[in-house]
């Protein structure tokens, strides 16, 4: 991991790894959507720089940057990871979610899901740019969001460190 995190400029520029990718605008949102599709189906929703959520080919959380916090799947919670610098180092205090914890992160992300969902069917967002030019983006992204709200179980299997 880095030692040190910075807001992107343009991640739809850098986020090469993900083809189709696209930028859009959902309404009421300030900060742009950035989605993305990795080539074995793994796909991103960057929220902005405070809430990004990655998940599996099956629509499963893999891992998640919420509030200044990455969270990694253990299979049957997520484990939160926060960054202690000093002068010298960098450390991961862990902490495992417990029940009621993993309950509510799960319900925020998937308000998240669900009002993307909402504005998809609406016609109310915004496609800014995709790469490459043409991919057809919002079908698949309604789609992509419907497995993830539909997973069961709701994490991947367990992330290696």
């Amino acid at each position: 991991m880095a030692r040190h995190e910075e807001d992107r400029e343009d991640l739809l520029a850098e986020a090469t790894a993900l083809v189709p990718r696209a930028e859009l605008r959902l309404p009421g949102e300030e900060s742009l959507l950035v989605v993305g599709w990795r080539r074995e189906g793994r796909r991103s929703l960057y929220f902005g720089p405070d809430r990004v959520y990655h998940f599996d080919a099956a629509g499963r959380l893999r891992k998640a940057y919420v509030e200044g916090y990455l969270f990694r799947s253990q299979g049957t919670t997520l484990a939160r990871l926060l960054r202690n610098r000093t002068s010298t180092e960098t450390q991961l205090l862990r902490h495992d979610l417990d029940a009621g914890e993993l309950t509510e992160f799960l319900a925020t992300m998937r308000a998240h899901l669900q009002n993307l969902l909402a504005a998809i069917d609406r016609r109310a967002v915004e496609i800014v740019r995709v790469v490459p030019a043409g991919a057809e983006i919002l079908e698949r992204l309604a789609s992509a969001v419907r497995e993830s709200l539909a997973a069961d179980p709701p994490l991947a299997r367990r992330m290696k460190k």
